[in-house]
């Protein structure tokens, strides 16, 4: 029996798979939605693209809040009942995002939703990552992770579909529809098995900081570059792709399905390819793999190259952060499983977080070129994630069990 593939997964593990796949792609579509409309929203309040681009950054700040909040609750309370909790939030905010009357509102509700936002990846991924076998997990995790490109996936299509119908205030009133999962987690899905029956034991922040200082200094330095790379390639090239190329809602529709399919099949296939060579060795071919194909995907002198070359820098730029929830988890300290992965993430998250925001000032510095900034951070990225994960451990296969034991 294999225990690589959904044929060897018992129906409890694949309900988990299902609900924490499904909680990352939903949370990721109601955050993608606003990449799409951000020049809509800036025309209705009368603004530069750049100060809508500041809600990005603002959701993306406010993530590590609710990783560390929820992270916390979850290693008290339990992952189940936390995950659901996070999902009602966020489905919430993002619903309340189409009824902003003005453009400090906008900010503020699109700061609410980066702190549930940042709840999620965290709590589903330790939940996840502690039902499934140790030989799962490569695919496991990039099938996780293929869950943010699949919610920019309905995002596009929600765009190409209804945006002429609805406008974008419709668009974020689509965002209440995850909250419909609680139904399926409350139902389907059990508490961890590294959690359930085990005597509650609140292990301080600090305490463990203290004793893991130099691996959370490292996680956090490896997903501020991790995060530079997949918002540097995702958050203003539907704006580049408007404003610079002048394509228009079909073609851009039509192109970033296309790159988000190029990115779930990157995560599923380098996420799966880790569980045999290595999580160290998988992100780095990935990380340098994706960096060719950039002048493609930003120099395209047509809109069927541009989505060549979008397909391919996603597939390998998402291959890379296909192999991360597996990575952190194992890399992960045994008492703060469900805190440490998604903290030191969204800290990450936090320290990248002024990229939408300044890519979009140094395009409008130079006269509205968008390719200038997309290229430069995603080169200095791919190069600074393949020297950190060099320099760092790995733990592949690490048995979770015990080490709660």
């Amino acid at each position: 029996m294999s225990s690589a593939n959904p044929g060897g997964w018992t129906t409890t593990q694949r309900h988990v798979v299902v609900a924490s796949y499904l909680g990352w792609t939903l949370d990721a579509f109601d955050f993608f939605l606003l990449v799409f409309v951000m020049k809509d929203v800036a025309a209705e309040y009368g603004v530069h693209v750049s100060s809508v681009a500041l809600a990005v950054t603002l959701t993306l700040a406010m993530r590590p809040i609710g990783a560390f909040v929820f992270g916390r609750l979850a290693d008290r309370y339990g992952r189940r009942p936390v995950l659901m909790a996070d999902v009602a939030l966020y489905s919430l905010f993002g619903f309340a995002t189409a009824f902003s009357p003005n453009l400090t509102a906008f900010l503020v509700i699109r700061s609410l939703f980066g702190v549930a936002m940042g709840g999620e990846w965290g709590v589903g991924a330790s939940l996840t990552m502690e039902h499934v076998r140790p030989g799962s997990r490569g695919f496991v995790s990039g099938l996780l992770q293929s869950g943010y490109p699949s919610g920019y996936l309905l995002a596009a299509v929600a765009y190409g579909l209804l945006y002429d119908h609805i406008g974008w205030r419709g668009l974020f009133m689509v965002g209440i529809l995850p909250s419909f999962l609680i139904l399926y987690i409350r139902g389907r899905v059990p508490e961890s098995p590294s959690f359930a029956g085990r005597r509650v034991r609140t292990v301080s922040a600090g305490s463990v900081l203290a004793r893991h200082w130099k691996l959370a200094v490292y996680a956090i330095a490896l997903m501020t570059a991790f995060n530079y790379f997949s918002h540097g390639t995702q958050d203003l090239y539907v704006t580049f792709l408007q404003k610079q190329r002048h394509l228009q809602t079909g073609a851009v529709s039509a192109i970033a399905i296309i790159y988000n399919i190029g990115a779930i099949l990157g995560g599923l296939t380098i996420g799966s390819i880790s569980q045999g060579i290595g999580r160290k060795r998988s992100i780095i071919a990935a990380s340098l793999l994706a960096l060719p194909a950039v002048w493609l995907w930003a120099y395209g002198p047509s809109a069927v190259l541009l989505a060549v070359g979008a397909f391919m820098v996603q597939f390998f730029v998402q291959g890379a952060w296909g192999v991360i929830p597996a990575h952190l988890n194992e890399l992960s300290p045994a008492e703060a499983r469900g805190t440490f992965p998604g903290t030191v993430y969204q800290l990450g998250n936090f320290i990248a977080s002024s990229n939408a925001w300044m890519q979009a000032r140094i395009a409008e510095a130079y006269g509205n070129d968008y390719a200038l900034a997309l290229v430069a951070v995603v080169l200095a990225a791919g190069l600074a994630i393949a020297v950190l994960t060099a320099l760092g451990n790995e733990a592949k296969d690490v048995d979770f069990a015990r080490q709660r034991a």
